[in-house]
């Protein structure tokens, strides 16, 4: 790590209009203060008017975003950065979208081999024009029960409902819909869930251990991911070697196949016969008290501000070659 970067203030972005804003605000305030604890200099911003300004304003500055879901994400703000000539953490803006985007990327990591879960994407326009009565009897047949039933692009388990019978389902599909104008339904896999980060800090991408997830409710959802104590969380998961292996050879390829940097997270079930299903991959993972990167941090042996202001420094020396 450089013990003297010649970038300007680090600016720490969180906040944002999505559903996730309270999230990210807990995110970046962490953010922030491991970066200060580093004797770095960082700017706290939220997505405002005045950012453009602020970031024009600044000599050299490196964006940290650590917005989750909506413009965050979708890269819609890495787009801006790019715009501005800003140097930022993170992955481009095409590859945010193809990990943000459940319906496109769920299908391009199954095309490239990797186990996911069978899955389908309906617009709610179709749902609501076509009849939902014989929509739903289509997707009991093609998906099966249980299903899980959850927005395209969200996050954080928001609308994400499982759904155990055909009478279920049509109020699993509105629910997704209140958080967007596309479903993704994808048949319930049975299993021990894991999250595991991939970082880069030299350019090649290395998985963290993984962490085993098991919520008091039995349900990973809003509630269990950020109130503390709602969920046990347990690094390096129990798996077997064999299966802990696989899952960071699944994560690295989702992260590579998906074309992200610096930081992703891969979300997986893993079967009882040890075989690990990619859920998903997230480009902003969660860095709260209770989120699964600082643990995963934290059990690889790394300091947490040190990590980050690794990727800030990745980030300059990307944006100056």
């Amino acid at each position: 790590m450089n013990d003297t970067p010649d970038h300007g203030p680090i600016v720490v972005l969180a906040g944002g209009l999505s559903h996730e804003r309270d999230v990210s605000l807990r995110s970046g305030r962490r953010v922030a203060q491991a970066l200060r604890d580093q004797g770095r200099e960082v700017v706290e911003s939220d997505l405002t008017p005045g950012l453009i300004d602020l970031l024009r304003g600044l000599t050299n500055p490196v964006a940290f975003p650590v917005l989750h879901g909506g413009v965050g994400e979708d890269g819609g703000l890495q787009q801006v950065l790019n715009l501005l000539d800003v140097a930022y953490v993170g992955s481009e803006p095409a590859a945010c979208r193809r990990s943000f985007n459940k319906a496109v990327g769920g299908p391009l990591l199954a095309q490239a081999g990797l186990a996911r879960p069978q899955q389908a994407a309906l617009p709610h326009d179709m749902f609501r024009e076509l009849g939902s009565a014989a929509l739903v009897a289509a997707l009991g047949e093609r998906i099966g029960f249980p299903m899980i039933v959850k927005p395209a692009r969200s996050g954080s388990a928001l609308g994400c409902a499982k759904v155990s019978s055909t009478e279920d389902l049509p109020s699993a599909m509105v629910g997704a819909y209140a958080y967007g104008d596309l479903a993704v339904i994808e048949e319930f896999v049975e299993g021990t869930e894991v999250a595991v980060t991939v970082v880069e800090l030299d350019g090649t991408p290395r998985a963290l251990p993984a962490v085993e997830i098991r919520p008091n409710s039995g349900i990973y959802d809003y509630t269990a991911r950020y109130t503390a104590g709602e969920t046990r969380f347990i690094v390096p998961a129990t798996l077997s070697d064999e299966a802990a292996t696989a899952c960071a050879e699944l994560a690295v390829a989702a992260h590579r196949l998906l074309g992200l940097r610096d930081l992703s997270r891969a979300d997986i079930i893993v079967r009882p016969d040890g075989t690990p299903v990619l859920i998903e991959t997230n480009v902003a993972p969660g860095m709260t008290e209770t989120s699964l990167m600082p643990q995963a941090v934290e059990a690889a042996g790394y300091d947490f501000g040190r990590l980050c202001a690794q990727f800030v420094d990745n980030a300059w020396a990307r944006h100056v070659a």
